[in-house]
């Protein structure tokens, strides 16, 4: 392996405000949000990306894939979601070693309540500090970044 070279300038500089911002931008969104909903916001993805799921209903390996949690961590999330009603476990009839989570009326209402304080959280840390300008530079960049880290979600549904 050759010499790895050093980061100028610029590249700490960039490399030390992205560390900055998914440290604290995490924290900022949640120390309202869920004392205002009752939900996190990993609780917050998991309801998006089941209400975003033909027939909201996605198996639990992929939606692990898809809110970039792992199969453990998603597995706890689902099982108290479940508890409090917002979304339902059944097994994968194709396949009954694997699970579907779904979500149910009362996690689609819950979401839906959620939603316009996620939206006042996201603006105030986020969009309110942008120009017009800003989000159409940095937009492309960032979908660049997050799809160079990103695994393809499995394909295989039930």
């Amino acid at each position: 392996m050759g010499e790895l070279a050093a980061l100028d300038e610029e590249e700490a500089a960039f490399w030390r405000s992205l560390i900055r911002i998914t440290t604290v931008l995490p924290r900022a969104l949640e120390d309202q949000f869920l004392p205002e909903t009752g939900l996190t916001n990993t609780d917050y993805g998991v309801l998006v990306a089941l209400s975003e799921a033909p027939d909201r209903l996605l198996r639990i390996s992929a939606l692990a894939a898809t809110t970039a949690l792992s199969l453990s961590r998603i597995s706890r999330v689902v099982d108290d979601l479940t508890r409090r009603g917002l979304v339902e476990k059944r097994r994968c009839a194709e396949d009954g070693r694997a699970s579907n989570a779904v979500l149910t009326a009362a996690g689609l209402a819950k979401l839906e309540a959620a939603y316009p304080s996620h939206l006042v959280r996201v603006r105030a840390s986020v969009f309110d500090h942008l120009g017009t300008g800003d989000i159409r530079t940095a937009g492309p960049v960032l979908a660049r970044l997050a799809a160079a880290l990103e695994a393809a979600p499995p394909t295989d549904d039930c």
